[in-house]
C-alpha cells in the first residue's frame, strides 16, 4: 500500500526497544574483555559460557552506567531491584537462559522530548533495565553472510555476557505521518546521549546500539491497539526509518485486504528494503521468568544516585541549541551538521583549537566527509585530529595557502605525512605572493585574453575572474588570488 494512503486510513502506534552495549572493560558477570573484533571465542570463560559450577558477579561499572542512563531519560531509579532468568533456547545463548531484569528494572517511568522539523514529540519511557548480550552466529558458505543459502553456522561467544541496557518505550502515539522520522530522531537522541555520558560509543554498525522496532496500525477513529510486529536488530538510523515505513505499508495492505496481522518478529533486508517473517512473537509468560538465584539484589543508595546525577553532562539537545546560537548557524546548517554522525563534536573540538566555526564546519562537512565516504568509515575514524584541521585553517588565514591548496594539505595529513606546516614545506605548496612573479603571470594572461582585458577596461570588473583563473593555471593554483585581482585591476584601469 502507498504510504500516504496508509496514513489516511490508519493511525500508527510505535514501540521501540533499544539495546545499548555498555563500554565497560569487562563483561557483565566476569572479567573477560569486551573488546570488539577479537578472534572468535578468545574472550570467554566458564562464567560467560554458563558452565556448571561457575557463578556470576555483578559489574559495578555497568550498574553505574545504567543509573546514569536512567537519570538522563528522566527515569525514577529503583531503591531495590533484582535480576531474573529469561528462559529460552537459541544457539547464541550458551546457558539457555539470559540474565536480565523483568518486573523490577533499575530505572522506570521516564520520557524523551524530541523536535522533528519544528514539531515537538514526546516518547514515554517505560523502563531501562540491565541484562547480558548473547553471542553471535556466523553463517558460512553463502554469498551474503546470512543464514539463507549458507552451508553451516559457527558460534562466536566473545559477545556473550557483554553488559547491555535495554531501553523500552511505552506505546508512542500521535506521531501522525512522521512516525518513522520520530523513531529515527529518537535513535539519534539515544546515540548522542550515551556518547555524551561516556557509557557507550553507540556505534550502530558494530552492534553497540540496536533497535527492535515495534509497530501496529489502528483504523482511524479506533482506540483499540492493533496487532504489532517487531523488526529485530535494526542497526542504522536510516534503516530504522525505512523498516518502519515499509512495515506500515505492508500492514496497511494486509488490513485493507481483510487480512490479519500476525504478531511476530521480522527481519529487515537492507539490500532489498523490505522485512521478512521471523518467528511468532513470544509472550512474557513464554519465557518463564524467575528471580536469578545466583545474584543478590541491587539496592543503590540515594546518596550514590545523587552523586551520579551530579556527573551528568550537558544533554545533546541543549548542547546543539547552545552551539547553534554561539556559532550563528541557521536551522538548515545545523541540520546538516546533525545529519553527519560525529560531526558536531569534531567541529566543536576544531573550534576549541582556534578555528572559526564556519571554516571548521566547511572542512568537516565537505572535504573530510568526502574522504570518509570514499574510505567507507565514519568521520570519527579518519586519521586526522581536530587540532590538525585548525592548523590547516590557520595557514589559510595567514595567507600561506589558499582553500584549494588546503585540500591538498588535508589529503597529506590523512595520508600520514605529518603536520600541515611540514606538508606545505615538503610539497612546496605555499602560495606565490611575490609581486614580480605575479605581475609576469598577469601580463601573460592579459596578452592571451585580449577580449577579456578589453571588457575589464570598459568597466566590467567581474570579468577579472577569467584572468585570475588563467594566472592560477600558470602557477599551479598557488597564486595569491586577492593580490592577482589587485594587479589585474591596476594594469587595466
Amino acid at each position: 500500500m502507498d504510504y500516504d494512503e496508509a496514513m489516511e486510513r490508519f493511525d500508527v502506534v510505535l514501540g521501540l526497544e533499544v539495546h545499548v552495549e555498555l563500554g565497560t572493560a569487562s563483561k557483565m558477570w566476569c572479567g573477560c574483555s569486551t573488546e570488539f573484533g577479537g578472534e572468535p571465542n578468545t574472550h570467554i570463560c566458564p562464567v560467560c559460557l554458563g558452565l556448571p559450577g561457575s557463578l556470576p558477579v555483578v559489574n559495578r561499572k555497568a550498574v553505574e552506567s545504567a543509573i546514569r542512563i536512567g537519570l538522563s531519560l528522566g527515569c525514577e531509579i529503583a531503591q531495590w531491584c533484582r535480576f531474573a532468568r529469561k528462559q529460552y533456547f537459541y544457539p547464541d545463548m550458551p546457558k539457555n537462559y539470559q540474565i536480565s531484569q523483568y518486573d523490577e528494572p533499575i530505572a522506570h517511568d521516564g520520557r524523551v522530548e524530541l523536535e522533528v522539523d519544528g514539531a515537538r514529540y514526546e516518547v514515554p519511557i517505560e523502563r531501562a533495565h540491565m541484562e547480558e548480550d548473547a553471542g553471535k552466529s556466523l553463517h558460512v558458505g553463502g554469498a551474503t553472510g546470512r543464514i539463507q543459502g549458507s552451508d553451516h553456522s559457527l558460534m562466536d561467544y566473545n559477545r556473550a555476557g557483554v553488559p547491555l541496557v535495554e531501553i523500552v518505550t511505552r506505546p508512542v502515539l500521535g506521531t501522525g505521518t512522521r512516525g518513522p522520522e520520530v523513531a529515527r530522531a529518537y535513535m539519534a537522541h539515544l546515540r548522542d546521549m550515551v556518547r555524551a555520558l561516556g557509557v557507550s560509543q553507540g556505534r550502530m554498525e558494530q552492534g553497540q546500539l540496536r533497535c527492535d522496532a515495534n509497530v501496529s496500525l489502528m483504523p482511524k477513529g479506533s482506540t483499540e491497539l492493533g496487532t504489532r510486529t517487531e523488526t529485530k536488530n535494526v542497526n542504522s538510523l536510516r534503516s530504522v526509518e525505512a523498516a518502519l515505513r515499509h512495515e506500515i505499508r505492508r500492514q496497511g495492505a494486509v488490513l485493507a485486504g481483510g487480512g490479519r496481522v500476525r504478531q511476530e518478529t521480522r527481519m529487515w533486508n537492507e539490500a532489498g528494503g523490505f522485512t521478512t517473517a521471523g518467528r511468532s512473537k513470544e509472550q512474557a509468560e513464554d519465557y518463564r521468568y524467575f528471580p536469578e538465584p545466583d545474584l543478590v539484589p541491587v539496592a543503590p543508595s540515594r546518596a550514590w544516585v545523587e552523586q551520579l546525577r551530579a556527573t551528568l553532562p550537558e544533554m545533546p539537545a541543549v548542547k546543539r541549541a547552545r552551539l547553534q546560537a554561539q556559532w550563528g548557524l541557521t536551522d538548515l546548517k545545523m541540520r546538516d551538521i546533525n545529519g553527519n554522525e560525529g560531526a558536531l563534536d569534531l567541529i566543536e573540538a576544531t573550534v576549541a583549537a582556534g578555528c572559526d566555526p564556519a571554516a571548521a564546519r566547511k572542512w568537516w562537512l565537505t572535504e573530510l566527509a568526502r574522504a570518509a565516504n570514499e574510505r567507507g568509515v565514519g568521520l570519527e575514524d579518519l586519521p586526522i585530529a581536530p587540532a590538525r584541521v585548525a592548523e590547516v585553517q590557520e595557514l589559510v588565514d595567514a595567507g600561506t595557502i589558499n582553500d584549494k591548496l588546503a585540500r591538498t594539505v588535508l589529503e597529506g595529513v590523512l595520508a600520514g605525512e605529518g603536520a600541515p606546516a611540514r606538508i606545505v614545506e615538503a610539497r612546496g605548496l605555499a602560495v606565490v605572493s611575490d609581486d614580480g612573479a605575479l605581475s609576469t603571470a598577469v601580463d601573460a594572461a592579459i596578452g592571451a585574453n585580449p577580449d577579456v582585458a578589453e571588457r575589464i577596461r570598459g568597466g566590467r570588473v567581474q570579468a577579472a575572474g577569467a584572468l585570475i583563473g588563467a594566472v592560477m593555471r600558470q602557477l599551479g593554483g598557488k597564486a595569491d588570488a586577492r593580490r592577482v585581482r589587485e594587479l589585474i585591476i591596476d594594469k587595466l584601469s
